[in-house]
């Protein structure tokens, strides 16, 4: 006979009152209201997208010799179709697009998202087999000023939740028609040195040599520094729309850093690139990243191209910065405003419906289930880090009055039952 199942490694559980931030339930909920408040301020409105997409999507959208696609993906097939669980949702969001005719909705479609996604990959501090991501999407604006919107908002996000020390890498790729010349030239100048490269780069470089910049390796890195630069390859229309980014982040107070290596791990990105890195979080320092992918609606189905920028960043990864950071979130168990303690058999009836006229008055209210002492109903009250204790026994149905005690103080008045709800809302609000 085996043991308790337990989670499945790279995956873990979110619980009420956990001590790590990553796996507190607490701690989720203010960096989801966080995100949805300046989501909210910047006019961005959330879409939701199925966990499982096709197959197709995600390797036509993301790049059949991504690492992603070939390694990492969670398929599998159900008769004649092929499913994927999603590992990441831009391609999602823009098959929704394109499904759902949004672009005949007014205007630029500005989407936000939170959610899980998958990939079977080593799990390692800050990176999960299911992890979760959240995100905005401009669509249907081909102005440098969508890109610096997308990055002002990412930049808010972070500020918004007390995470300092990040670096904002900037980088453009140029159009489909100038990377295959700095894809030429990259590999020419790479070949000679094809011997010095990992297995990986070796790989790379004749599926993609682009991703070669990518490298984290110490010795791959130095031979980089001899390259081509992809901004001396860059199209003149990538580079102005570079230049007035740059100009718009400079008004907007947002520093950044040019990265002539920064080219992200998608193939759908066009025009610009762009990382935050927080170096408190270990060795896998980025915190979010995106870019500009005008092209993948028409990798994905779409007759006509439709322009559009993003930003995708990781839950797990943001609470370790929050952590390097010290920044403050709810985290414990979120106290009651009032615990109802009864005693007896009549009262538990009577205190059973009390709790629902106090709940819908806005009171969060909660009491015990199992017929427990005065004294071990109170214990539980003070546990649970209720403001007010609610007292009902026999002697209480009898008067009409509950006897209300100040947890802080330790003082006790009574109560009529029909005044008691708006009593407890005047103190607790």
């Amino acid at each position: 006979m085996t043991g308790p199942f337990k989670t499945i490694e790279g995956t873990y559980d979110v619980l009420p009152g956990s001590k790590n931030r990553v796996t507190c339930s607490e701690a989720w909920q203010h960096a989801e209201r966080e995100i949805r408040a300046v989501m909210y301020r910047f006019a961005f409105e959330e879409i939701r997208t199925p966990i499982l997409e096709p197959t197709s999507l995600i390797a036509r959208g993301i790049g059949q010799l991504t690492d992603i696609v070939s390694k990492e993906m969670f398929s599998f097939e159900r008769g004649r179709t092929s499913y994927v669980m999603r590992p990441e949702l831009t391609a999602p969001i823009v098959r929704a697009y394109l499904q759902h005719h949004l672009a005949q909705r007014p205007g630029q479609q500005r989407l936000f998202y939170m959610g899980p996604c998958f990939r079977a990959e080593r799990p390692q501090k800050g990176r999960y087999r299911q992890f979760h991501q959240f995100g905005a999407e401009i669509l249907g604006a081909d102005d440098a000023r969508a890109d610096a919107e997308i990055i002002a908002v990412m930049m808010a996000v972070y500020e918004a939740l007390g995470v300092g020390k990040v670096t904002l890498r900037l980088n453009t790729l140029g159009n489909s028609e100038s990377r295959p010349r700095y894809y030429e030239a990259l590999k020419a100048y790479l070949v000679p040195y094809a011997d010095q490269l990992t297995t990986t780069s070796r790989e790379r470089l004749d599926r993609n040599p682009l991703r070669i910049l990518d490298t984290k390796v110490a010795h791959e890195r130095d031979l980089l520094h001899g390259a081509p630069r992809l901004i001396d390859f860059v199209d003149e229309e990538s580079r102005t729309h570079f230049e007035i980014l740059k100009e718009l982040l400079q008004d907007l107070g947002l520093p950044y850093v040019e990265d002539p290596f920064l080219v992200r791990g998608l193939d759908y990105y066009t025009r610009t690139a762009f990382e935050l890195e927080h170096y408190g979080i270990g060795a896998q320092s980025a915190l979010a990243g995106g870019g500009r992918y005008d092209l993948l609606a028409t990798l994905v189905g779409s007759r006509q191209s439709v322009p559009a920028v993003g930003f995708a960043a990781g839950m797990e990864r943001l609470f370790l910065a929050m952590d390097d950071a010290g920044s403050v979130s709810q985290s414990g168990t979120m106290p009651v405003d009032v615990w109802l303690i009864s005693l007896g058999k009549k009262a538990e009836r009577n205190a059973f419906k009390l709790l629902q006229v106090l709940r819908a008055a806005g009171l969060r209210v909660c009491c015990d289930l199992g017929s427990r002492s005065m004294k071990a109903q109170m214990r539980l009250a003070n546990r649970a880090g209720a403001r007010y204790a609610v007292i009902i026994a026999d002697r209480e149905l009898e008067t009409g009055a509950a006897q209300v005690k100040d947890m802080a103080s330790g003082t006790q008045t009574t109560q009529p039952f029909e005044a008691l709800a708006k009593y407890l809302v005047t103190r607790t609000s």
